[in-house]
């Protein structure tokens, strides 16, 4: 059976790629090239499908927004 995931990547101010799966928390990774860090975040998916159960609640990626707060 084949599952698809939606994955935010992110770039942090030292250069890394960050990723992680809104439907699995705590799911994330980091690497310093994209096809790094795909490799990485697929092997982090198949780890916290491990040990999860089956009750994952699909979600429908509606986007993303960039929100500025004054702090």
């Amino acid at each position: 059976m084949t599952r698809q995931f939606d994955v935010i990547v992110e770039k942090d101010s030292a250069g890394y790629f960050v990723a992680s799966v809104p439907v699995l928390p705590g799911c994330h990774t980091q690497a310093k090239s994209l096809d790094a860090l795909m490799e990485r975040i697929r092997e982090a998916i198949e780890l916290c499908l491990e040990v999860r159960d089956d009750s994952l609640e699909p979600l429908d990626f509606v986007g993303v927004q960039r929100i500025s707060i004054a702090a």
